[in-house]
C-alpha cells in the first residue's frame, strides 16, 4: 500500500531482546491531523511475547486510511502473527469495503478464521483475539473485535467503549447449546470448557465448534469533539477501567509517550499478562 504523501515515517524501538517495542507516526486525512504511538511489553510469564499490533497510515484507491490493531495470542504466537500480516489486506480486498464496511469487515474476519484453521498444521492449535480500527478519510472510525482486546474512544469528554468483551458467561447459553460448558475451574475467571477465557477468537481448532469468529462492528463519526482512541490487550483492561486508561493517555500530547505511560501504569498495577496498546490522536 502506498503511504500518505503527508505521512511521517513511524519508528520502532526494540529493547531487551524484543521484550519491549514502541514507535510512532503521523499524517493527515483531509483536515484531520492523525498521530499515533504504540507500546508493547512482554508479560511476567514463561512463554514468548504473544501480543502483536498494526499501526500505519495508507492511501488506497484515492482514500486515506488509518489502520490500527491489537492481536492478543494464546497457546503460541503464530495466529496473531498471521493476523498481523493478513487481516487488514483481507478486509480491504472485500468488494463491499467501500460501500458497506461493516459487511466487508465481518466477511473478512470469518474468511481469515477459515484460512487459519486450514493452516492448522503450520499455525498450531492456538488462537488470538483481535480488535481493529479503520479510520476512513478522517471522518469515520470503524471498530471490530473478537475476544477481549478493547477499543475506547474519547469523544466529547466521554470514554466510549467501541468494542464488546466476549466473556464466556455472556454467551454461556450459545456455548451450552452446542454441547460445551463454562467453568471457573481452573482459575478464577469463566472459561469455555475450563480452557479459554473468551467466547470468540480466531483459531483454537479444538474449541472451534463452540466459538464464534464473527466480530462486533461499530462506527463513530470523527469530528472536532473526538480527541483520541486507545486500542489495548486485556493486559491493560484486567487492571484498569476505560476511564482510568483514558485519564492516563489524555495527559500526554505525544501518543507514543501516552502509550508507554499506559503500559507502565498497567505494570505498576501488577498486570502479569503481555501488555500492548496503540494510541491514536485526532486534531482538526
Amino acid at each position: 500500500m502506498a503511504r500518505f504523501c503527508c505521512f511521517g515515517a513511524g519508528c520502532s524501538e526494540l529493547t531487551g531482546h524484543a521484550s519491549a517495542t514502541s514507535g510512532k507516526g503521523k499524517g493527515c486525512q483531509g483536515q484531520v491531523k492523525v498521530s499515533y504511538g504504540f507500546s508493547l511489553v512482554r508479560g511476567k510469564t514463561n512463554h514468548p511475547m504473544e501480543d502483536f499490533h498494526v499501526a500505519e497510515l495508507a492511501e488506497v484507491k484515492g482514500n486515506e486510511l488509518g489502520l490500527f490493531a491489537i492481536y492478543d495470542g494464546h497457546l503460541g504466537d503464530t495466529v496473531p502473527a498471521y493476523l498481523q500480516k493478513n487481516l487488514f489486506p483481507n478486509i480491504l480486498n472485500e468488494e463491499e469495503f467501500w460501500t458497506h464496511p461493516d459487511r466487508a469487515i465481518t466477511k473478512a474476519y470469518e474468511k481469515t478464521d477459515k484460512a487459519i484453521l486450514s493452516h492448522t498444521p503450520d499455525l498450531g492449535q492456538g488462537g488470538s483475539t483481535a480488535v481493529t480500527a479503520i479510520l476512513i478519510n478522517g471522518s469515520k472510525l470503524w471498530v471490530a473485535n473478537v475476544g477481549d482486546s478493547r477499543a475506547v474512544l474519547l469523544k466529547g469528554g466521554e470514554a466510549i467503549q467501541m468494542s464488546i468483551d466476549h466473556d464466556p458467561n455472556a454467551e454461556r447459553g450459545a456455548i451450552e447449546n452446542k454441547g460445551g460448558f463454562v467453568s471457573n475451574m481452573p482459575g478464577d475467571v469463566p472459561r469455555v470448557c475450563g480452557q479459554l477465557a473468551v467466547s470468540r477468537a480466531f483459531g483454537d481448532r479444538n474449541l472451534k465448534s463452540l466459538l464464534k469468529s464473527e466480530p462486533d462492528v461499530k462506527v463513530e463519526d470523527i469530528d472536532h469533539t473526538a480527541e483520541l482512541v486507545v486500542l489495548a490487550s486485556d493486559g491493560v483492561w484486567k487492571v484498569m477501567n476505560n476511564q482510568e486508561a483514558v485519564d492516563v493517555v489524555k495527559r500526554y500530547k505525544d501518543p507514543q509517550t501516552a502509550a508507554k505511560q499506559l503500559v507502565a501504569e498497567a505494570v505498576k498495577r501488577d498486570s502479569k499478562d503481555d501488555i500492548s496498546c496503540v494510541v491514536v490522536r485526532f486534531k482538526m
